[in-house]
């Protein structure tokens, strides 16, 4: 295969088991010959499922679909507790629980809405410079505040009730930044036990379903073939198709008052819009300023403005 270069765009990875998201991305700097790749959303090594991969200027898109709702496949296995809330980590506690489908339904249902959840120690979430992640490996824990999250839905799909150690599959479509592990860990407790996430898969990432994934290895055959264009990683905002002289003025990264550059019925709208060639090419993506009268340009395709 020739190995393009200076691709931009989105990949939509079914990220497999035993990689982290870093390793996903190493993998597709090697497939696209070249370093300006990130991803949006971090999956931890055991989880497999939708990973966004950005490319070239796509890496400047990442942000706005790293904030969008998720929705996850899970196993929530009960009575045993682990360091790490998931299968990979020790055993630091077992609790015998004799549970039925129906309380764990009713149980379930609590965690509906918004809800304070705590980050786990295993998370990439940074303090003073430093990850979580990467504290709990050298022993250390420290508090953490709760966060804000909403799940939006939380389904019991299945239960096993035989024996001491129930489990449960649950789908859970939630915002981003809420940890499917903690949620686990809430449920045993919600049930006056423990528990701890044995399998998860993440299903989608706001519009990018598992259905249009690619694994690595299709990736790696296939190459650019499988990038989407950059105005398809921003597809669930508004767009705008602005004129000739708009467009001089947005690729030298002008200013608008809100009127002349939103149509009428998106004056209200708070944003983010992609800004579109007429062929569909994202030129950049403009947010409203501090003053909503007017919008400012947060992203400016460099590569669309060279050509």
């Amino acid at each position: 295969m020739v190995r393009p270069a200076n691709v931009h765009g989105l990949v939509v990875v079914d990220k497999p088991a035993g990689m982290t998201s870093h390793d996903v991305v190493a993998r597709c700097r090697k497939v696209f010959n070249q370093r300006q790749v990130g991803h949006a959303g971090t999956l931890d090594p055991d989880a497999t499922g939708v990973l966004l991969i950005g490319l070239g200027d796509a890496t400047r898109l990442l942000r706005y679909l790293s904030e969008s709702r998720k929705t996850y496949v899970g196993t929530v296995v009960f009575g045993i507790a682990t360091d790490t809330l998931d299968a990979a980590g020790v055993v630091t506690s077992t609790q015998p629980m004799h549970l039925s489908h129906a309380e764990i339904v009713v149980a379930a249902a609590t965690f509906q809405g918004e809800i304070q959840q705590v980050p786990p120690m295993v998370s990439a979430l940074k303090v003073d410079g430093k990850r979580l992640h990467e504290l709990a490996r050298e022993g250390i824990e420290i508090e953490r505040k709760a966060r804000l999250i909403t799940i939006h839905d939380l389904t019991v799909d299945a239960t096993n009730c035989e024996g001491v150690n129930p489990t449960a599959t649950i789908t859970v479509d939630c915002s981003s930044g809420t940890y499917i592990r903690t949620l686990a860990a809430d449920l045993g407790t919600a049930l006056n036990g423990v528990a701890h996430l044995s399998t998860l898969r993440r299903l989608s990432v706001g519009k990018f379903g598992i259905e249009e994934a690619h694994t690595l290895a299709a990736v790696e055959e296939r190459g650019a073939e499988v990038v989407l264009n950059p105005a398809q990683a921003v597809r669930s905002m508004p767009s705008i198709r602005p004129n000739g002289e708009m467009l001089v003025k947005i690729n030298n990264g002008g200013m608008f008052s809100a009127t002349e550059f939103l149509t009428a019925d998106l004056l209200e709208h708070p944003g983010p819009f992609a800004t579109l060639r007429a062929d569909g090419t994202l030129v950049a993506v403009y947010e409203r300023r501090k003053d909503p009268r007017g919008v400012k340009p947060a992203v400016v395709m460099a590569h669309v403005r060279e050509q």
